[in-house]
């Protein structure tokens, strides 16, 4: 198994010092490799880059993210990645920050592949007005998690453990949206070589495979890649496991929506949804 999912590089030198102010470049690992083509990332370490560049935008001790918006804007390769962030909306109680991530071309040049925005908001104590869902449950020190997505005969697809699954450690216990198991998830590996991974970028690292988890479609007659992800968080996130009870509703029309109720081993803390382009094998 790889190391890491990025591993950090200098700026390479076709580009010149001005191109590279407030840019930082990395190099993806194997890890990062998608289940649908092995020339392209998985969703998941790219949103997981995004969040750790956007935490680290201007950050604000009295703000947190509450809702993250990930479009992917092209297949995402393996080649040098460019990613910068910026205060789009500046603000003491509200704010948005965005970040790009760009993918380096044959030829040298660099190409828009995805883009995160997300919002930020002021913290205030609201304790005494919680309202939200029940825990998911049993947690995972309660169960014995496996390497990728498999072994489990009530999942709807057996996603192996090839490139970024591989690199993944999760555990199914029943779901309560849909007909498809709750799966356990965290990273196995850091996200960028010679660093710790947040509590965030842990989580926002695996949510984009919320897709895979809540549908019975067969990988040999069907693909569902999904073309964005909507992050809402009703707290901050703790602990690297999130728990994902995700369902799918294929539509008549060539596309679907994935949804996924999320929860950290404290209990829920939001919801994902994602665009799904539907085409038959």
């Amino acid at each position: 198994m790889e190391s890491c999912y990025y591993v950090p590089i200098d700026r390479p030198e076709t580009q010149t010092p001005e191109a590279g102010a407030g840019v930082e470049y990395f190099q993806p690992t194997e890890a990062t490799q998608s289940v649908w083509a092995a020339t392209m990332q998985h969703g998941g370490p790219p949103s997981g880059l995004m969040m750790r560049s956007l935490l680290r935008c201007d950050p604000d001790p009295g703000q947190r993210f509450t809702r993250v918006t990930t479009e992917i804007l092209g297949p995402i390769g393996l080649g040098v990645n460019r990613i910068r962030a910026q205060v789009i909306r500046p603000g003491r109680q509200i704010s948005l920050v965005g970040t790009d991530l760009e993918v380096r071309q044959s030829d040298g040049s660099f190409r828009l592949a995805a883009r995160s925005v997300g919002w930020r908001l002021r913290t205030a104590d609201t304790s005494a007005i919680v309202e939200e869902p029940a825990p998911l449950t049993p947690l995972p020190a309660e169960l014995t998690p496996v390497a990728g997505v498999t072994g489990n005969e009530d999942l709807g697809v057996d996603w192996g453990t090839t490139g970024f699954i591989g690199s993944i450690e999760s555990a199914t216990i029943a779901g309560r949206t849909g007909d498809t198991p709750a799966v356990w998830i965290r990273p196995a590996i850091p996200l960028v070589g010679g660093e710790e991974i947040s509590d965030l970028e842990s989580v926002f690292s695996v949510i984009d495979i919320a897709n895979g988890m809540g549908t019975r479609l067969r990988t040999d007659e069907w693909t569902w890649m999904n073309t964005d992800t909507t992050v809402h968080l009703t707290r901050t996130p703790s602990g690297p496991w999130v728990g994902i009870d995700a369902d799918m509703v294929q539509g008549p029309e060539g596309f679907g929506a994935t949804f996924g109720d999320l929860y950290d081993t404290e209990g829920f803390i939001g919801r994902s949804a994602q665009t799904v382009l539907l085409s038959r094998r």
